[in-house]
């Protein structure tokens, strides 16, 4: 008996440990399935019960320094269809069709496919149509928010701005290098429904709204970089170039104040079936493409070698119209050659020769170091994506004849924004940085602004103003072209033939301008640059200095400043020379009788009789303007 009991107590305190177990394991489950897994069953339970649009999180807005909205985002919708909710699919197609301008079979298709929760039928309808689609109650339609990108200024700032894809991701320019501040973040409306997608009757839709992303406020003001386009587009056309660009920049912060690549595309309307027009046009030739700079890359060698010590403004020089280096002859652009010149006059006369003196004076390691220190040879850092560094040669593969074409712009290749971010440095005496962005505000209206990065110091205030100075002669006696009268401007053109697989290309140069204002004390410094014009002129006193002139113009007439001191151009501000005829002439006679003529002059060829003038005989032209001479 006492066994039996025994046993009838060990089999219940098998069973009850076994149900404590399975009590245990149930728990263990509920805790598992209600704390652990809670959150996740949830939502795939909500999302079997629902079914849910998106609510588009506005991008964020893109303002000049002034608050001039460059890019926004406006409300649109996408038509979606949901079949298992359609009673009238023929009615559905034809309404949608018309009205959004569709293929009617395609929408029908769409509006009786039921083996899928819901079909889109066309991305960012604007408002109106979209009213006009609900007004018609027709069951199974169904709108989703989203977002438009609106570029007001059209194709204004194309490779700057950029663009962004069909989904508002950034895709291009300062919309792509700024995508993760711009980007909202989408919202959800949430309809109760079958697991068929079928909307219960009497079901209530729920509403988590979007939020919108970051404004992104620029150094661009809008109104120089108008200035700018302007003048680009109508040099781009007459010129017959391939490009041309523009950057207008402050030296003594490194802010970008505009920036043009022709040419370009509306912004609004991008050629995305035309893939290798819409890659090379939204490309900012600015930052990634390196160009030969020529004479305007004079300026680091002579700041370098006035900051060393090794020349002044009033030493004599004397060119032939060569130098001998390394068994090497090197011409002057000018063959005849310049004569006897001082330092200040062999920058206006850009001559070769002076400038490969000093190279050879600075030396290898003096020169390298300068220009590293104007940043030549590294990136800008600037906040844009694909950057190039430009080219240098290796410092210990360089061999005089190399530091000869190095110092007057060849055998060294840049950026467009290199090369200004560099004379910025020349000019102000600190290299800076340069930069588009300004500010950040998050949607609850807090501000983070940025300013300026000073790199380093480059040179003494006594040079920078020396130069300076310099530049000024250069455009008051060479350059009337690129000279406002009543303004202080300095600046530098630049020629140079550009190279294809290694090789010099035959006909092709970049002409270029480099400006400053006001010469005292800059604040706005210029880079304009032609790619190969198509005329037969390319000297950039020629091509590129006379669209400076007038960017300058636009500026002063942008910020109401008057001219001053106009007593002493009076006389500049109407041509009043009448050009003579040199075509047939020898040139050391057409030379002659330009120079009794107040006029001055570009060669091209060496031959000995003038076969053509780039100004017809009997225009009147101002004292000092140039005229190219072919031979």
């Amino acid at each position: 008996m006492e066994f039996s009991i025994s046993s009838l107590q060990k089999r219940l305190l098998c069973v009850v440990c076994i149900m404590a177990f399975l009590f245990l394991c149930v728990v263990g489950r509920l805790f598992v399935v209600q704390i652990i897994e809670g959150n996740t069953l949830q939502a795939r339970a909500l999302d079997q019960w629902t079914r849910d649009l998106s609510l588009s999180g506005l991008r964020g807005k893109i303002v000049d320094k002034n608050g001039n909205v460059l890019a926004s985002s406006y409300t649109s919708y996408n038509v979606y269809t949901r079949a298992s909710n359609v009673d009238d699919p023929s009615a559905v197609a034809s309404l949608l069709s018309q009205k959004l301008d569709l293929d009617y079979d395609t929408v029908y298709e769409k509006a009786t496919k039921t083996d899928v929760s819901e079909s889109l039928i066309k991305s960012q309808v604007d408002i109106d149509t979209a009213k006009e689609i609900l007004s018609s109650n027709l069951n199974g339609i169904y709108l989703g928010e989203t977002s438009t990108r609106q570029y007001p200024y059209g194709d204004t700032l194309t490779s700057v701005l950029g663009f962004t894809t069909i989904d508002n991701v950034g895709q291009a320019g300062l919309e792509a290098y700024y995508n993760n501040f711009l980007t909202g973040t989408d919202g959800t409306a949430l309809t109760e429904s079958t697991i068929t997608g079928l909307e219960l009757s009497n079901a209530t839709t729920s509403f988590i709204p979007g939020v919108a992303g970051c404004d992104i406020g620029l150094t661009i003001d809008i109104n120089i970089q108008e200035v700018l386009e302007s003048v680009a587009e109508r040099a781009l056309a007459e010129q017959q170039a391939q490009g041309v660009t523009a950057i207008m920049m402050n030296p003594q912060n490194g802010e970008i104040l505009g920036m043009v690549s022709k040419p370009s595309f509306d912004l609004n309307n991008p050629p995305r079936d035309d893939v290798e027009k819409l890659l090379e046009y939204s490309k900012n030739v600015n930052i990634v493409d390196v160009y030969e700079p020529g004479s305007t890359f004079k300026l680091f060698t002579i700041s370098a070698a006035i900051a060393e010590g090794v020349t002044n403004v009033d030493e004599k020089f004397y060119d032939p119209g060569y130098r001998i280096i390394d068994g090497e002859r090197i011409k002057c652009w000018r063959t005849t050659g310049h004569g006897s010149e001082t330092l200040a006059e062999g920058l206006c006369n850009s001559c070769n020769s002076v400038f490969m003196d000093l190279g050879l004076r600075l030396g290898v390691d003096t020169l390298y170091s300068y220009l590293e220190r104007f940043g030549i040879g590294s990136p800008t850092n600037v906040d844009f994506a694909g950057e190039s560094s430009g080219i240098m040669m290796n410092k210990e593969s360089v061999r005089n004849v190399d530091l000869a074409r190095i110092a007057f712009g060849q055998a060294v290749a840049v950026t467009p924004l290199q090369m200004i971010t560099g004379v910025c440095a020349v000019l102000n005496g600190t290299l800076y940085e340069p930069h588009f962005i300004k500010s950040i505000t998050t949607p609850s209206g807090e501000t983070k602004t940025f300013g300026s990065v000073a790199v380093r110091k480059v040179l003494d205030e006594s040079v920078s103003k020396t130069v300076a100075g310099l530049m000024e002669q250069v455009v008051s006696t060479k350059g009337l072209y690129s000279f406002v009268p009543g303004y202080r401007i300095g600046g530098k053109t630049g020629t140079a033939q550009k190279y294809e697989d290694g090789h010099i290309a035959n006909g092709k140069y970049v002409s270029s301008f480099i400006g400053c204002y006001p010469v005292e004390n800059p604040e706005y410094v210029l880079l304009l640059c032609v790619d190969e014009p198509g005329t037969g002129v390319y000297y950039g006193s020629m091509v590129a200095a006379p669209y400076a002139k007038d960017i300058f113009s636009g500026l002063f007439n942008y910020l109401n400043i008057a001219p001053t001191n106009l007593t002493d151009d009076l006389e500049k501000l109407e041509p009043n020379i009448e050009v003579p005829n040199l075509v047939g002439l020898p040139l050391m006679q057409a030379i002659d009788t330009l120079k009794r003529a107040k006029l001055e002059y570009e060669i091209d060829g060496e031959g000995d009789f003038v076969t053509w003038q780039s100004v017809p005989a009997g225009e009147k032209l101002f004292e000092g303007a140039i005229i190219m001479l072919k031979t």
